[in-house]
Parts: C-alpha cells; structure tokens; sequence
C-alpha cells in the first residue's frame, strides 16, 4: 500500500512545497502578520485544496476534459486575478499591513477556485494518482486527505519563511523591495499560466 501511496505523496509535496499563488501569498503573510495571524489563511488554503481535490475526483475534472474552453476561461481568470492580487501586494507596506488582516480561512479556500496551480494539481491527481480497485468516494478521499497531510507543513513553511524575514522588512526600502519581488512572482506565475 505504502508503495502505491509514494507517488502521490511525492507528487502532493512538490505541488505543495514550489512557489505558486498559494504559496507566494502566505510568505507574504507571514512576513506582515506573523504565522499565528496566518493560520487561518493556511488552513483555509490546504481546506479549499482538499474539496476541490476530492470533487475533481469524483469527476469535476472530467468536465474540464469534456469542455476544454472551460479551462481555458479558468486560465484567463486566474491569471487577471494574480495581477491583481500582484498590484495590491506591491503598493501595500508593513504599515498598511498592520491596519489590515490576512486573509481569512473563507478567502484562502474560496480563492482555489480561480488558482491555477490549484485546478492543475486537482486535475493530475484525479487522473493520474486516484488508487485503482477503490470506490471513487473512497479513492477521492483517499488522495484529499493525503494532499491535505502534505499540504498543512508546506504551507507552514512558505509562511514561517516570511516570518524569518520580517525584521528585515521594517526597513521601508527593504519592505518595498521584497514587496515588489513577491508581485513580480505573482505576475510571473500568471503568465505561466497564459503560455
């Protein structure tokens, strides 16, 4: 059993641990808020993942299959929002940050909907790691938990990450520059996604 899990685990880890959205945004957290402020964000990242993964693999994917245009509008989509996240994460600064909160277990979820990397992973694991010989709800619940397993100590990572670095940021110029660093990375991923 354990040798059949191995691929998914390894695959879930490297989805889960490589710069993405989710990723980029948590860092960005941990740096302005710290990783208490943050978990809620984390946990609501890995909980959006989980559901989007176990309905992909009940056959919410197959429809992205059945209608390619679909994710193609959902490349477009991603992509607008990741600018747009990507212009509000550049013109914000620690001060600003302090005023306002991280985002909540709700946006964090909710926000898989229009990320890219997110419905990618979900894809693959539904049609390429979902166990043979299980039941579809089983097998899909089977792949969601151990994405959700994996998930929790990536997250926690890419924000713990922005923690370390957050004495360095009360410096304005320090800040700006790693604000516009993360930006930059968000606006890259969105033009990944429109290749």
């Amino acid at each position: 059993m354990l040798t059949d899990l191995l691929p998914l685990m390894t695959y879930c880890f490297v989805m889960s641990s490589t710069p993405g959205p989710n990723n980029v945004m948590l860092a960005t957290s941990g740096a302005m808020f710290g990783y208490r402020r943050a978990l809620p964000q984390i946990f609501g990242t890995n909980s959006g993942v989980a559901v989007q993964t176990f309905v992909t693999c009940l056959g919410l994917g197959s429809l992205f299959v059945a209608f390619p245009v679909l994710h193609q509008i959902l490349r477009i989509t991603g992509a607008l929002y990741l600018v747009f996240l990507a212009w509000k994460l550049s013109a914000s600064s620690l001060g600003e940050a302090r005023e306002t909160k991280p985002l909540s277990f709700a946006q964090a979820a909710l926000f898989q909907a229009v990320n890219p990397k997110s419905w990618v992973k979900s894809i693959t694991l539904a049609s390429v790691f979902k166990p043979v010989g299980l039941s579809a709800p089983v097998g899909a619940l089977l792949v969601a938990v151990v994405g959700l397993l994996i998930g929790f100590p990536s997250a926690s990572m890419w924000a713990l990450f922005g923690v370390a670095i957050r004495r360095a940021l009360t410096d304005p110029r320090k800040q700006r520059i790693f604000n516009l660093s993360m930006g930059a990375m968000l606006v890259g991923l969105a033009v990944t996604f429109l290749l």
